[in-house]
């Protein structure tokens, strides 16, 4: 009885997730899976796609030191941007979804109001604010911290503020439902057993809302390294990462192979990075 249970469990959890699998795979899958034939063909400069097969695409974009720069770029600002949505995301969460207040629903509004403006308009806004005669350079001379202004559009300094800003709200409602589903009875036995407030955060809350911050962290990375309209802006025709990379291999030079060969690299890196942080992730939670 038991087994065919089961089994009439799974058929109907494969059946509820047929439709979006579907759905994956005809506007995710299979475009992506499209271009695998185009990063394998060469380019001819003034006529387009060449016949034949290459991987020079893939061997110059790992061995030239010009796309290297760009890769590593690329992964340190989304590496970084995810540690500071996290630092400064876990605390916030953490308050969200344990205080009593009654401004609770407010707060929460103020960390969602961000995603409610276009991120064009709101990437124009730190342009008008890291501009060298813009509010925060401003005030850095007013205050008498610097002389003169400091460089932060066009560098991997502007960009790091604009996309920590940008998708500090994904990590924050991440963790909040995680941490709102803590079960508080094991954190109340740990003080009843003598544990500090420290003590009981470091050694039951923290490894609990781990699921959490590995979810949070993944998504705040992939969208980092995918993220292109603030990377444009900001960064300028100059200062590229991979998305300002990809799209101008694209769009403006119509180099479509190396274009399709730079995105599977950079989905590759990205999958491996994640499938490394799960991996790790579980290992620490199997331990806690």
């Amino acid at each position: 009885m038991s087994t065919r249970l089961a089994r009439r469990l799974e058929r109907n959890g494969l059946g509820l997730l047929s439709p979006p699998l579907v759905l994956l795979l005809l506007v995710f899958l299979l475009p992506l899976l499209a271009m695998v034939p185009t990063s394998l063909h060469p380019y001819i400069p003034g006529k387009g796609i060449g016949e034949g097969f290459t991987a020079e695409h893939y061997v110059k974009a790992l061995t030239d030191t010009y796309y290297l720069e760009i890769i590593g770029r690329t992964l340190a600002l989304g590496l970084i941007v995810t540690l500071i949505c996290l630092a400064l995301g876990y605390p916030l969460a953490f308050f969200l979804a344990r205080t009593q207040s009654r401004w609770r629903p407010w707060l929460m509004l103020l960390v969602v109001f961000p995603l409610l403006l276009n991120l064009v308009v709101r990437t124009f806004g730190w342009i008008a604010l890291l501009a060298n005669r813009g509010l925060v350079n401003d005030t850095l001379v007013a205050l008498g911290i610097v002389e003169t202004p400091v460089k932060l559009l066009f560098n991997f300094s502007g960009l790091l503020i604009a996309l920590s800003h940008i998708f500090l709200p994904f990590m924050v409602l991440v963790l909040v439902g995680v941490i709102r589903n803590l079960p508080r009875d094991v954190e109340d036995a740990a003080r009843t057993l003598g544990a500090g407030w420290a003590t009981t955060f470091l050694r039951v809350t923290l490894p609990l809302s781990l699921p959490g911050i590995l979810a949070g962290s993944i998504l705040v990375f992939v969208l980092t390294v995918s993220a292109l309209v603030t990377p444009r802006l900001l960064g300028g025709p100059t200062y590229k990462v991979m998305s300002t990379l990809i799209y101008d291999q694209f769009l403006q030079l119509l180099n479509w192979p190396a274009g399709a060969a730079l995105s599977f690299i950079l989905t590759a890196i990205a999958v491996g990075l994640i499938s490394l942080s799960s991996a790790v992730a579980r290992r620490l939670g199997a331990g806690a």
